[in-house]
Order: C-alpha cells, then sequence, then structure tokens
C-alpha cells in the first residue's frame, strides 16, 4: 500500500513540476529500445532471480518536461515442469530534470514511474503431475519506479541507461 501511495504522489508531483517547468524542450516523439534484466516483483519473487529482459515504449509530450509513454515489455522463465512468458504493458510518466541539473545539450536526466498489469502464460510439460494452480496467485499489478539518462549521439540517436525498481534497462533512442 505504501508503494501504491508514493507511486500516486510521484505521478502528481511530476505532473505539477512538469506543468509549471521553465524549459521549452520537447521530449516526446521518441522510441526506447532496451534490454536488461529484471521483473515485476510478484513473478521474480517466486522465482528467486531476475530474468533477461526487452522492452519498448513511445514517449509522447504532455506537458514541458513531462512525457507519457505506452510501453510493452517482455521476459520468460524455464524449469524443468512449464515455461511461462510474462509480458507488463502500461503506460510510463516521465519528468526530465534537465532545466533543474543544468544539462548540457547531449544529456537528459529524468526520474519516472511505470503504472500496468503484466499478462501471464503458463504452458506446463505434459509429463507434469503436480498442482498447476502454483504460481497462478501472482497479482498482475505492475508499479516500477525509475531514475535514468540518456546521451544523445546526435539530434535522432542516443542512448539510454534506465534504472529502477523492477525492470532496469540500458538502449537505444530513436528521436
Amino acid at each position: 500500500m505504501k508503494k501504491i501511495a508514493f507511486i500516486i504522489a510521484l505521478f502528481l508531483l511530476t505532473l505539477s513540476s512538469g506543468l509549471s517547468a521553465q524549459s521549452g524542450e520537447k521530449f516526446g516523439g521518441t522510441l526506447n529500445l532496451g534490454v536488461g534484466i529484471g521483473g515485476y516483483s510478484g513473478y521474480y519473487g517466486y522465482i528467486g532471480h531476475n530474468l533477461p529482459v526487452l522492452s519498448a515504449n513511445y514517449e509522447f509530450d504532455v506537458a514541458r518536461n513531462f512525457t507519457l509513454a505506452p510501453f510493452l515489455t517482455f521476459y520468460s522463465y524455464t524449469d524443468e515442469n512449464y515455461r511461462e512468458i510474462v509480458t507488463p504493458i502500461g503506460v510510463k510518466g516521465t519528468l526530465y530534470l534537465d532545466r533543474i541539473l543544468h544539462a548540457g545539450s547531449h544529456w537528459d536526466f529524468y526520474t519516472a514511474g511505470s503504472l500496468g498489469f503484466a499478462l501471464v502464460s503458463t504452458t506446463w510439460d505434459a509429463n507434469y503431475n503436480g498442482s498447476r494452480d502454483y504460481y497462478s496467485t501472482v497479482n498482475p499489478l505492475y508499479l516500477d519506479l525509475h531514475l535514468g539518462t540518456e546521451y544523445h549521439f546526435n539530434n535522432h540517436i542516443g542512448a539510454f541507461l534506465d534504472l529502477s525498481t523492477g525492470v532496469s534497462t540500458v538502449g537505444i533512442a530513436i528521436h
């Protein structure tokens, strides 16, 4: 419950800060493609380790220094009895801190929060005779907090590092 309250507070703070920001720089119109490690807590909590992750989002300008980005993430896990594919989808709200941090023109710095749900598909081995309901109680709610940076090679391509409470990625940003 504390995490949900923190996410809501962060979102309201970022929205109000974004609306009153001083910079006129636009951050939207960006496709972010990343690879990394992580998982949402309900899932990797019961397997005990992080997993390789693929992620994509597309940012739209909402207000000054604030974007919303629909996202799609993918990872899977296989053991001797089953294979599970997890696909979190939702929206990521991002507040860019460039003006506050006096970042140079090649750098972007941000804080963000993601909210969505995880679609989970489980395929059991045909010879498995145990309970197939063991992992079905995972909460599908997806919450994630982010801190990140992007380095712009030019006006069209950049590289980013996104550290988060769930899925941390590195990748390429296409403007």
